[in-house]
């Protein structure tokens, strides 16, 4: 997934909120950080502002269940 696509998938979950958004949004977050490594999630949670939304701060590691 490149981070441009991350970025929009992220805008959109976002925009709706709630608990079923946050857990795509770590889903995404957390191919983000497998493909592309933590400054790039970083950077997402700060452009975002994910962290006021979903609590997720810059630094925390993402990995997809399984």
């Amino acid at each position: 997934m490149t981070l441009t696509r991350a970025h929009e998938l992220l805008a959109v979950q976002a925009d709706m909120g709630g608990g079923y958004n946050r857990n795509g949004a770590r889903l995404i977050l957390a191919e983000v950080q497998r493909e592309h490594g933590q400054s790039a999630v970083d950077q997402l949670i700060r452009e975002l502002d994910l962290e006021s939304l979903f609590g997720f701060r810059p630094g925390t590691e993402f990995h997809a269940p399984g």
